[in-house]
């Protein structure tokens, strides 16, 4: 199938979390013999241009990225340790990753999202340019909760959510409650499944 790239958008993937709820990485589990990561940057590569997977561990994932994907080298905050950092969660890895952005919207991915549809993401896509100004994200929504690993940010949204991250704040939810959000319509709820949402 043909798909359009939208040449206002970028991908951006985070790659930088601990999985010790698996106990594995997430990253590099096989999904129909492809690393989960690589299947996600393909995916991503189908939509947009530019794609950017950002994590601490670039070597860890250095022979599974594919050709048109490019690592953005996740740091430590001002003031943190290397162990702190490990655990600030994604908000810190998007801000990092939108600053080196110059297209006006950014698809953000969890790199754990096995039931990914490149069909339902050229959708939302389609939509991009409908979307209110005032809103700085379009987001799909399940059991009421916004899922900010699977969607759309407009990159003006940088100031605001680094000076969120400096006041200590690391909450998706709690940054995105301050804003005008846009709803994505969600057609097929699993493609939202992760291994973080696994029935445990």
């Amino acid at each position: 199938m043909n798909y359009n790239l939208h040449n206002d958008l970028t991908t951006i993937i985070l790659a930088g979390g601990k999985s010790t709820r698996m106990g594995t990485d997430k990253a590099l589990i096989n999904i129909q013999g492809v690393p989960m990561l690589q299947l996600i940057c393909s995916i991503a590569e189908v939509c947009t241009h530019q794609v950017y997977v950002v994590t601490p561990w670039p070597e860890r994932y250095q022979k599974i990225l594919t050709p048109n994907s490019q690592f953005i080298l996740e740091v430590p905050l001002t003031g943190e340790t290397e162990n702190e950092s490990r655990t600030h969660g994604p908000l810190v890895g998007f801000m990092q990753g939108l600053a080196i952005v110059d297209t006006n919207w950014v698809l953000l991915l969890a790199c754990d999202l096995p039931n990914l549809r490149p069909e339902i993401l050229q959708t939302w896509i389609s939509q991009l340019d409908t979307i209110p100004e005032n809103a700085i994200a379009a987001l799909v929504k399940n059991n009421q909760i916004w899922q900010p690993l699977c969607g759309f940010y407009r990159s003006r949204c940088l100031p605001q959510l680094t000076e969120y991250i400096n006041q200590g704040g690391r909450s998706f939810q709690q940054w995105l409650k301050s804003y005008h959000v846009y709803e994505l319509p969600l057609t097929d709820p699993e493609m939202l499944f992760n291994f973080n949402s696994s029935h445990s």
